[in-house]
């Protein structure tokens, strides 16, 4: 895509930045709540209701390992030379919005035929 220096390290900086903060959150969820001794509830609302929260609270920290693993990727994209260009057409992704989403892998013409697809057969 042809980056400039300063431009490469703003958005190396932004994913490490990034990586950090959820890597703090998810260190923040494994000592917190997840660990509730089943003599502390009450009742079935109760057990129903920090169930439910547990469940959320995983399904988040899920979606947060998937974004590690898609930033990893970026940096490592990035440190090969191989950032910025989409992976289904070649074409520049665009600085815009890499700036916006730095762990884009598709431009946005790609990205609205994805979702396009996506709504039609999922």
């Amino acid at each position: 895509m042809g980056l400039s220096q300063k431009e490469n390290e703003l958005i190396k900086k932004a994913l490490i930045e990034q990586k950090t903060g959820l890597l703090k959150e998810a260190n923040k969820t494994v000592s917190s709540d997840l660990g509730v001794v089943e003599e502390e509830l009450a009742d079935t609302i109760d057990r129903s209701s920090v169930e439910t929260e547990r469940n959320f609270t995983l399904r988040l920290r899920d979606r947060e390992r998937k974004l590690l693993k898609k930033i990893d990727e970026a940096l490592d994209r990035l440190e090969n030379g191989e950032f910025g260009d989409c992976q289904e057409c070649g074409e520049s992704i665009g600085l815009k919005r890499l700036k916006a989403r730095p762990v884009a892998t598709l431009c946005i013409n790609c990205k609205e035929a994805q979702e396009q697809k996506e709504s039609q057969f999922g």
